[in-house]
């Protein structure tokens, strides 16, 4: 008893260290993890993060008892259930989460266990005696038989992913050598700074982020313009637009303003305008050849460095 005392303090020291240590924890589900797996992923993370495995009750205790201290911890409580395990870190999230689910590991199905995915069978030879047909035609499997082995006709999906692989199933799978399933960390919950969310946050990239921060202030701006209430995000298209009704106003009447002026001396001459455009075109083309010849003088002077060939 007194040493599972000490292990459970030592647990509880160590799991309050590392809370303090590190700003971010994985919440990570471990289910068909072998013990070889577990430790090709603690060596990909090796100075980027901590692995912190631990009963769910005796982690439930360790966190109750830090919570007064940091009551952000609650939030994690609900999250202890099932075969989890903790990943501390202080680098990029984004990496972290990367690195644990890349390292899985293929595995044959088992009887009983859910699949995570379909599985199919395809069509061709199976390079299996005639004898063994009786697997295939329990499971509503079409074949013939070949050059003295078992073919199947077409496609078939043998399992469906949520539901539990059946023994006929099963012992076909490994009786064909397919391994159809992989397994490895999947994380279900990330503890970041005092906030829990789900991994798929991260892929949102910042370009995103923009998008929908943009996209919520024109929502607002538009509401605010249609109601006529005045926001920091509506001044400015309420100037423009109040602008607008003045030079309107302006065009309309004989009152006139320094920003009218133009609009108002465009409206009375508009020929002379049309006649300048092609002087202001033609002045911008002559000007340019002179810059070019400008710049090609002073490369040819840049290249001389002042002196002549037989200075």
């Amino acid at each position: 008893m007194g040493g599972t005392r000490a292990e459970k303090e030592l647990y509880f020291d160590k799991l309050r260290k590392l809370i303090t240590e590190y700003p971010s924890i994985f919440i990570v589900n471990v289910d068909n993890v072998g013990s070889n797996q577990m430790h090709q992923i603690r060596v990909a993370l090796r100075g980027k993060a901590v692995v912190l495995m631990g009963k769910n009750t005796m982690v439930r205790r360790a966190l109750r008892t830090i919570v007064a201290e940091t009551p952000s911890l609650e939030r994690l409580l609900p999250h202890v259930r099932g075969n989890i395990g903790f990943v501390f870190t202080a680098h990029d999230l984004a990496e972290i989460r990367d690195t644990l689910v890349a390292n899985k590991v293929a595995a044959p199905a088992r009887a009983g266990a859910f699949a995570p995915k379909d599985v199919s069978i395809p069509a061709g030879n199976t390079m299996m005696e005639p004898g063994k047909t009786s697997f295939f035609q329990a499971l509503g499997i079409p074949t013939k038989i070949a050059r003295g082995t078992i073919e199947i006709v077409s496609d078939v999906k043998v399992v469906t992913a949520g539901t539990r692989v059946g023994s006929s199933e099963a012992t076909l799978l490994n009786m064909l050598n397919i391994s159809p399933f992989t397994y490895g960390m999947s994380v279900v919950q990330i503890f970041d700074q005092g906030n829990v969310f789900s991994p798929e946050v991260l892929d949102v990239d910042a370009q995103e982020l923009i998008d929908r921060f943009l996209s919520g202030i024109k929502t607002i701006a538009a509401i605010s313009l249609a109601l006529h209430y005045p926001t920091i995000v509506s001044v400015s298209h309420s100037l423009v637009n109040s602008y607008k009704n003045l030079l309107a106003i302006a065009l309309a009447t004989e009152y006139t303003f320094e920003g009218a002026e133009k609009a108002k001396e465009y409206l009375a001459n508009p020929e002379a305008f049309a006649a300048a455009a092609p002087v202001a075109e033609a002045a911008v083309a002559e000007a340019a050849p002179a810059e070019e010849e400008k710049e090609e003088e002073k490369e040819e002077s840049d290249d001389d460095m002042g002196f002549g060939l037989f200075d």
